[in-house]
């Protein structure tokens, strides 16, 4: 029976991982006779309203996102927390599927079509998604510069915003010049003043909300030297990197954040301490609790072990209620 279909209707199958829209047969009258008659036999299953899989057996997450794409038209794209996952961006799937399409459109969607393997379906509508969507990747969806941009306008806090921007750039996903030209583009962007100094910030290497609280809190307010920030070590062992290198004072600080150094990567850090040791590397190390709640006594202990090592510079007062004698 599926033979039935036409060439053109095959090929759409194969491409879109099974899946076929009823407005993509609209024009061949044979094509929409036969999905009716596979549909009626049990070979095809919908998956939402005018959607159908090719098959009769639990359909594949790609192939769920092909669906929900094509249900919201010809000009929809996968979005936000979607295209995130796609890109690697977000590290597990959506509840839900976010799909952006042309302001001047409307999809209506019945609460009816979702189910345990149809994902509610979430609209935007945005004046831009013409250019915004990426012209090649499958399924259809939003350049990552521009998903990330559009999570920072969603994000509850400029720190859970900072973290989509550092995560697109750490993973090597965008760059900041695609992000920066993105952002210009924008005709209102949320904390659009937070985001350009942030987008410096990460240029600058500081890649996590933890070391941006440190250069705001430690650094800069006690006039601190900067450090060499995501530095490469691999002299004589395995490649590493330091997240605050002074290196003319042999000096590394490391910030650990519970996320980013699980109990079970301790020992990691350890070792590595112990091998930059070996070659006249201190290492200090502290944690969000020090950062955010005793950063003028981490500003005073850095200092005193660089004024060691020969730095002859000044820490600063950051302010009358400074909290720690200076050295």
């Amino acid at each position: 029976m599926a033979s039935r279909l036409s060439r053109e209707s095959d090929q759409l199958i194969e491409f879109q991982r099974g899946v076929l829209a009823r407005w993509q047969a609209a024009a061949r009258k044979d094509d929409l006779a036969a999905i009716g008659a596979l549909v009626r036999a049990g070979r095809w299953q919908t998956l939402y309203r005018g959607v159908y899989a090719a098959h009769s057996g639990p359909p594949a997450r790609e192939a769920t996102l092909w669906a929900a794409a094509l249900r919201c038209g010809p000009w929809a794209a996968l979005s936000h927390a979607t295209a995130a996952e796609l890109d690697g961006l977000a590290d597990r799937p959506s509840h839900a599927t976010h799909v952006m399409i042309p302001g001047q459109l409307r999809v209506r969607l019945c609460a009816t079509e979702f189910g345990a393997e149809r994902p509610r379906i979430v609209v935007h509508r945005s004046a831009r998604c013409a250019v915004a969507t990426h012209p090649a990747r499958t399924p259809p969806r939003i350049r990552t510069e521009e998903t990330v941009l559009d999570l920072v306008d969603l994000a509850p806090t400029f720190a859970d915003a900072f973290g989509w921007m550092t995560r697109a750039c750490g993973r090597r996903l965008v760059t900041v010049d695609q992000l920066r030209d993105a952002a210009a583009l924008r005709a209102k962007l949320r904390w659009r003043a937070d985001v350009d100094v942030a987008l410096g910030e990460i240029t600058d290497g500081v890649m996590s909300n933890l070391e941006r609280g440190y250069v705001r809190n430690v650094e800069r307010p006690h006039r601190l030297p900067k450090p060499r920030r995501q530095a490469q070590r691999s002299q004589g062992g395995p490649r590493s990197y330091l997240d605050n290198f002074f290196e003319d004072f042999g000096l590394a600080v490391e910030l650990d954040g519970l996320s980013a150094h699980p109990a079970e990567e301790r020992w990691r850090d350890i070792h590595r301490d112990n091998y930059h040791a070996g070659y006249g590397i201190l290492t200090l190390r502290y944690s969000w609790a020090d950062i955010v709640g005793r950063p003028c006594f981490v500003a005073r202990e850095i200092a005193r072990v660089l004024t060691g090592r020969g730095w002859t510079g000044t820490l600063r007062r950051c302010g009358p209620a400074c909290q720690t004698r200076l050295p």
